[in-house]
C-alpha cells in the first residue's frame, strides 16, 4: 500500500493539473470501489474548482469551492495518472503526454476528471481498494476517516519532545506504536523499517524502552527518510508511479527493506527479517539493540 512518500509524490504531480483549475467533466464507471461513491458524486464535482490540493495521512485532499472537500485513498493498487490535452505540454515543473487511445475506458479506469488546465486525470484501481467520497471542508478533522489522526511527521508538530511523550510507558514494540496512525500519520511499514535501522534500535524493543538519547535520534531519521523518499519519488515496489508516469526508485536506496541475508551497510551484521503483526520487519541485529 502506499505511504506517506508515494501519496505526496502523487499529490505533486497531480496539482499543476488540478490545484487552481475547474473540473469540467467527471465520470465515474462503477458504483463505487471499496465503498459505494456518494450520492450524486460526479454532478457534484462536476463545475467545481479546486482551491487547494493537499494530503493528510495518506490520503489525499482536494478542498472545492463548494465547501465540500474531495478524498481520495490510492488503497493497494490505485494510481492516477495525468495526461495533458490537445498533446505533449508542461504544466509546472512535469511534463505530461497526451492522452493515448482508450485512456480512461480501460478495464481498471473507473473515475475520470477532465480540467480546464486542460487535462485529463485517470484514477485506475485493479484491486478496487482505493476510496473517493465527498465531506464538508469544515468538519472534515471530525469526519470518522480523520478524527483521532496523529500529527504529520514532516510538520513543525513533530518533533523529539512530542515523540517522547507519545512513547513513554508503552508496552508495544517500537515498530508497533510507530506505526500507530494515532501517533504519527502517514508513517508506514517500510519507512518505520529503514528509520529505526538508522537510528540503530531494534525494531523488538518496547516503544517504552527507547532511551531518552535516542528519542532525537529516532525523530531525525523519521523526517529524513520520508524526506528522501519524496525527493526520489517514492518507492515502486509493483504499482506506483508518478502522475506523469514515471517510477520511484528510493527503493534502491534502501538499507534493509527486502535485503534479508545481505551484508549490513553499516556494520558486520546480516540483514534479518522476522513478522510483527503480520508484517515483514528486517534489520540488523548486530547495529540495532
Amino acid at each position: 500500500m502506499p505511504e506517506l512518500p508515494e501519496v505526496e509524490t502523487v499529490r505533486r504531480g497531480l496539482a499543476p493539473a488540478f490545484e487552481g483549475y475547474r473540473l469540467t467533466h467527471v465520470e465515474t464507471r462503477r458504483g463505487g470501489l471499496r465503498v459505494p461513491f456518494p450520492r450524486d458524486f460526479a454532478k457534484r464535482l462536476t463545475g467545481q474548482r479546486v482551491k487547494t490540493l493537499r494530503r493528510r495521512a495518506k490520503y489525499l485532499l482536494a478542498d472545492l469551492d463548494g465547501g465540500e472537500t474531495l478524498v481520495i485513498h490510492l488503497g493497494m493498487s490505485g494510481r492516477m495518472a495525468v495526461y495533458a490535452e490537445g498533446g505533449r505540454r508542461k504544466l509546472g515543473a512535469y511534463v505530461y503526454d497526451a492522452a493515448p487511445d482508450g485512456a480512461g475506458t480501460g478495464k481498471h479506469d473507473h473515475v475520470v476528471f477532465e480540467t480546464d488546465a486542460p487535462a485529463r486525470i485517470v484514477f485506475t484501481d485493479p484491486r478496487r481498494f482505493g476510496l473517493m467520497t465527498l465531506t464538508p471542508t469544515d468538519t472534515l478533522e471530525t469526519d470518522p476517516l480523520f478524527e483521532g489522526l496523529g500529527v504529520e511527521p514532516l510538520s513543525n508538530h513533530f518533533h523529539a519532545d512530542y515523540l517522547a511523550a507519545a512513547l513513554k510507558g508503552k508496552k508495544t514494540p517500537i515498530k508497533s506504536a510507530l506505526l500507530d496512525q494515532r501517533v504519527i500519520a502517514g508513517l508506514g511499514n517500510i519507512y518505520v523499517v529503514e528509520a529505526l535501522f538508522r537510528a540503530h534500535i531494534s525494531p523488538k524493543r518496547l516503544a517504552g524502552k527507547v532511551r531518552a538519547a535516542e528519542i532525537p535520534l529516532l525523530a531525525d531519521a523519521i523526517k529524513a527518510v520520508l524526506t528522501e523518499a519524496i525527493a526520489a519519488g517514492g518507492s515502486t515496489l509493483r504499482d506506483h508511479r508518478t502522475p506523469d508516469g514515471t517510477l520511484g526508485y528510493f527503493q534502491h536506496h534502501f538499507r534493509v527493506y527486502d535485503r534479508e541475508g545481505e551484508p549490513c551497510p553499516d556494520g558486520n551484521g546480516t540483514i534479518k527479517r522476522i513478522v510483527q503483526a503480520g508484517r515483514s520487519t528486517f534489520y540488523c541485529p548486530k547495529c540495532q539493540k
